[in-house]
């Protein structure tokens, strides 16, 4: 046996120990390090997050302030109801996933299983309403209808229902006091998400996961001073989750109250009225189309002419918005976002665009003078009047003569805004003009408002569209390509309109021009900007920013922060031109195309200004149009595919006007009739406590006035004693124009299609 020297290993023994020594002290260094950055240079960081671990919070939420009416009557309130909830954290620990608790909870709240675990799933991209889009941590309310046996069922046997809570809590309610609905401008609310948890984190408002959250109208508009805040309580408990103490405790404050101009007495009227016109209209036959008037949607405002605040706003088809409380069904929301519903969430008084026909004429007066035409003319009012071989017809085929502007707003004269507006087309260069044009008929009617939001406190208000050579440009850019393929000379009316768009869509043609003069063609608007702009030539001239809301109340009462009438500028147009369209719409009530609605109407005590609007729409009927106004309000109202505009709206804004001013059947003034003769200027009155008084309503009763109202309508011809109406009736006249208008010219005035005019 052979002995292997010592002195041969021991060089490679020394680098192993060695290399484990280097090793020791880089674990022991490194170990060192993160003890001295966990402990010295973070220690208080993660000291503060650690106490947290032994600290729980409990939110309170904060009571959501109310919305009243112009004189304090709630609109939108809380009531204390029985909410049962589920908590989804609970159920998903179960082997089922809570399937069989959800069943038992269904059969004591009498619901049906599956769409109990409908409102408990949460929702995604895949998934449909209804389902949970809050926060999954946070209980999920099943019903707020639970009856107090429900409760104690549920409660008394804890063990067959574990992560389901039934307590007591105050829940929205839309009170629709005397049946004043205003769901549209109330809006709803449903739980915040997770995206808007994260995104208000940094925000002076953030939010909790138990918050409600306004979705549209004034509870979105004004959700951060009707939430208010929630209040927090933290204990500190032990490893075992036991309490042992109370950290601190923050109260919750209730959120403010909100104020509107809205009157709900009127706001009911305007509802049953606007409601009652469309069915109206649904029982006249259209010969145009063979068959009855669908008037499928529509809208009224009323708003005070001086100061632009909205006294009543309603849109038809509407909705309970109390199907969102608690949770919405999967059956009604179905039937609030189907297509057969024809989409009741929509404001159509904001979102509602359509061609406004006639009553757009006093935006063409005001560019003509503005270009340099005279108010009194005299300006031909024939028959018809021809471009290029193309006939464009008066109504009846009448003409009336040498006429000036004025008589041409009272009879609603075609001829004589299609002559002024091709005469301009013509000056500007006609379809290749030189130089900047100077477009007098477009400019002006954008220095209206129009083609702008006019600033409305409510969410998601559109446009309309004024259509300008910059329109005609881009909507020709993006359009094209679709017009030239599907475009084809001498093909369907379709096809051909498509081939014409295709070659020259990009250019303001001469017809063009022809069908906007009487807002016809491409030109949209909104009930609320029709408002604002009479409301406007009513007081003199200022455009005023609508408003809903009146002043912002705190819980106690103590600060009171109003909300000023905001002008949005001047209308483009003298004193002068302003009284005299003045006068003009005042001979509209008394002598011209709404003159069958107004007679009797007590015109020397509260002068009467209207302007009736038939416009026509490709593929549809006719959309009516009714504007108005007093000194003291501007009342705008249009029903789609309801018929004619003093037709079909006339009686129902006459009717909105009796109620206000209290007009009986024969002209007289009953002052104890009357519920809103001038505008509420003062806020609610204000307890001590913070309360605020409200005076009760009685639900509207319009067979009380129906003697009246069938006395005021007149005989088969709707006039009434002492009328200025000539023979044949006005109702049978408009008829006749927009038939004669038909004749001859195609479809010439179809809105997003036009003939090739030269």
């Amino acid at each position: 046996m052979t002995n292997i020297p010592e002195t041969g290993r021991t060089p490679r023994v020394q680098i192993r120990l060695v290399v484990i020594q280097i090793l020791v002290l880089s674990l022991l260094g490194t170990l060192g390090g993160r003890l001295w950055y966990l402990q010295i240079r973070n220690g208080d960081e993660y000291a503060k997050e650690a106490s947290g671990n032994h600290v729980q919070q409990v939110v309170s939420p904060a009571v959501r302030g109310s919305i009243l009416d112009a004189r304090g009557v709630p609109i939108a309130d809380n009531e204390t109801r029985l909410v049962v909830s589920a908590s989804r954290t609970d159920l998903l620990k179960m082997k089922d996933d809570g399937k069989a608790v959800l069943s038992k909870l269904a059969a004591v709240l009498g619901m049906k299983p599956q769409d109990v675990m409908e409102k408990v799933r949460l929702c995604d991209a895949k998934t449909p309403q209804p389902c949970w889009n809050g926060s999954p941590y946070q209980p999920i309310p099943i019903t707020d209808e639970a009856t107090a046996k429900q409760a104690l069922q549920i409660r008394e046997r804890s063990e067959d229902f574990p992560g389901i809570t039934a307590e007591p809590e105050a829940v929205r309610r839309y009170a629709a006091p005397g049946g004043a609905n205003t769901a549209q401008v109330l809006g709803y609310l449903s739980p915040v998400t997770d995206d808007e948890i994260t995104k208000a984190e940094d925000s002076d408002s953030p939010y909790l996961r138990s918050d409600q959250v306004g979705r549209s109208g004034l509870e979105r508009q004004y959700d951060q001073e009707l939430r208010g805040k929630a209040g927090v309580t933290r204990y500190e408990v032990d490893n075992l989750g036991r309490v042992i103490g109370q950290a601190e405790s923050d109260a919750a404050e209730p959120g403010s109250n909100v104020v509107t101009s809205i009157d709900a007495r009127v706001q009911r009227v305007a509802e049953y009225q606007l409601n009652e016109a469309m069915k109206d209209a649904r029982d006249v036959f259209d010969k145009n189309t063979g068959e009855n008037y669908k008037a499928d949607s529509g809208a009224v405002v009323v708003m005070e002419a001086k100061t632009g605040r909205v006294v009543a706003m309603a849109s038809n088809p509407s909705y309970d918005p109390n199907a969102w409380v608690g949770g919405i069904s999967g059956k009604d929301y179905a039937q609030l976002t189907g297509k057969t519903s024809n989409y009741p969430l929509l404001n159509r008084a904001i979102q509602g665009q359509s061609a406004p026909g006639s009553i757009f004429k006093v935006v063409p007066t005001a560019a003509a003078i503005n270009a340099g035409y005279s108010f009194d003319g005299p300006y031909e009012c024939s028959s018809s009047y021809s471009i290029g071989g193309q006939t464009f017809k008066n109504f009846e085929t009448k003409g009336y003569g040498p006429i000036s502007l004025g008589r041409a707003l009272e009879v609603s004269c075609d001829t004589v805004f299609y002559r002024l507006s091709h005469e301009e087309w013509k000056k500007d260069g006609g379809i290749d003009p030189k130089g900047k044009p100077n477009d007098w008929f477009y400019k002006t009617a954008h220095q209206f408002g129009l083609g702008a939001e006019t600033g409305i406190d409510l969410p998601n208000e559109v446009t309309g569209r004024i259509p300008d050579r910059q329109w005609k440009e881009s909507y020709w850019e993006a359009n094209k390509d679709s017009w030239c393929k599907y475009g084809k000379k001498g093909g369907t009316y379709a096809e051909q309109i498509a081939y014409e768009n295709c070659l020259e869509g990009n250019k303001m043609r001469a017809g063009d021009s022809v069908n906007y003069s009487i807002g016809q063609g491409d030109t949209l608007v909104t009930p609320i900007q029709m408002a604002a702009i009479y409301g406007a030539i009513s007081n003199g001239g200022t455009l005023y920013e609508p408003t809903v809301g009146k002043a912002i109340v705190s819980a106690d009462g103590k600060n009171v922060e109003e909300i000023a009438p905001k002008a949005n500028g001047k209308l483009p147009m003298t004193s002068k031109t302003r009284d005299e369209i003045d006068g003009a719409l005042a001979g509209v009530a008394t002598q011209g195309t709404a003159a069958w609605r107004f007679g009797g109407w007590p015109q020397d005590e509260i002068p009467m200004h209207a302007k009736t609007g038939t416009a026509e729409v490709y593929g549809k009927q006719t959309t009516s149009w009714f504007a108005t106004y007093t000194k003291d309000y501007t009342v705008v109202m249009t029903i789609s595919q309801g018929g004619t505009g003093s037709g079909a709206s006339g009686p129902a804004v006459r009717n909105i006007y009796n109620a206000l001013y209290g007009v009986s059947a024969d002209g007289t003034i009953d002052s104890k009739k009357a519920l809103l003769p001038t505008p509420q200027k003062s806020l609610p009155k204000i307890q001590s406590d913070g309360s605020i008084d409200a005076p009760k309503i009685e639900k509207y009763d319009p067979k009380k006035e129906q003697a009246s109202e069938t006395e005021a309508l007149g005989g088969i011809d709707g006039q009434l004693p002492g009328a200025t109406v000539s023979s044949p009736s006005a109702e049978n006249r408009d008829t006749r124009r927009r038939r004669a208008r038909g004749r001859g010219c195609g479809r010439r005035r179809t809105t997003g299609n036009r003939r090739l005019l030269t």
